[in-house]
């Protein structure tokens, strides 16, 4: 009787993805990161520099190719390229005067460029890649996992401990300066935190669309919240609802992960607008 009741269990609610180890992973690692990145994409887009998370995927993609050409863990590789870059940017940026869109837009080919070099000089290597370019969350692994892990606890502690500064900076840097916030630090800070996540994120929804997850569910949330604190939290619900049904939909209809979870987020911002219109 209990077997036969568990099994109408996991057959309507579809719990059966749960037997296999490797969704079990994606789901965890899925979920680790929609928890993070939108907390992070709400300061850049309060700064109007949300295509930064774009800009570090190019260029951890291209620590990637570095990781997968010398037999180094890629994530590792990606994760030390791209604080380096971010913090290059930022400092390009803040001391030499040059606009953050001029910035990226000399920074994102140029990542692009070194990982299509990089992925030139080995066979075999495409096939590899591709998997961080488009995203494989089903091929995460325990390391993998454990990284996401850890590195997304680190950046949820780091954005509790500095939330008043981080927002003081975002809203009016020249005023947050005035009160004593060291607003150079803050902004290094959220660089950093802004390359760790994108380089974990790639191995999720790949490097094309690791922009969006950040991006996207802070729009939509920002759409409805009332403060800056609400958003925060409707952005985080509406990218794990993004990841949940994304990953349900690959799993049962074949289709690419990464794909199906940023789909469904533009689709939840469609479905809010075209709610608030219709109730305003």
């Amino acid at each position: 009787m209990f077997v036969l009741f568990y099994t109408a269990i996991k057959k309507n609610f579809m719990l059966e993805i749960f037997e296999y180890s490797f969704m079990v992973r994606a789901f965890i690692a899925g979920l680790a990161v929609a928890g993070v990145a939108p907390l992070i994409g709400n300061f850049l887009v309060m700064r109007r520099y949300s295509l930064i998370a774009d800009t570090l995927a190019h260029i951890a993609l291209a620590g990637v190719a570095i990781g997968l050409l010398v037999g180094i863990y890629p994530l590792l590789t990606a994760i030390i390229v791209t604080v380096t870059a971010s913090i290059a940017i930022e400092n390009l940026r803040s001391k030499n005067k040059i606009s953050g869109e001029t910035v990226l837009a000399m920074f994102l080919p140029a990542g692009l460029s070194i990982a299509l070099i990089l992925i030139s000089f080995a066979n075999g290597l495409n096939v590899n890649i591709f998997n961080y370019l488009f995203g494989s969350i089903s091929t995460v692994t325990p390391t993998d996992l454990w990284l996401i892990l850890g590195l997304g606890t680190f950046t949820i502690v780091v954005l509790s401990t500095l939330y008043k500064q981080l927002l003081y900076a975002s809203f009016d840097q020249e005023s947050a300066k005035v009160s004593g916030i060291k607003v150079e630090i803050v902004n290094i800070i959220l660089i950093t935190l802004t390359a760790i996540i994108v380089s974990l994120a790639i191995r999720i929804v790949g490097a094309l669309l690791v922009g969006a997850l950040m991006v996207i569910p802070v729009v939509t949330a920002a759409n409805i919240g009332k403060s800056f604190r609400q958003s925060l939290l409707l952005s985080v619900g509406f990218a794990v609802l993004s990841v949940i049904t994304g990953l349900y939909l690959a799993y049962y209809l074949n289709l690419p992960a990464g794909a199906a979870i940023v789909i469904l987020s533009f689709i939840f911002f469609g479905l809010v607008a075209f709610l608030k219109k219709l109730f305003k």
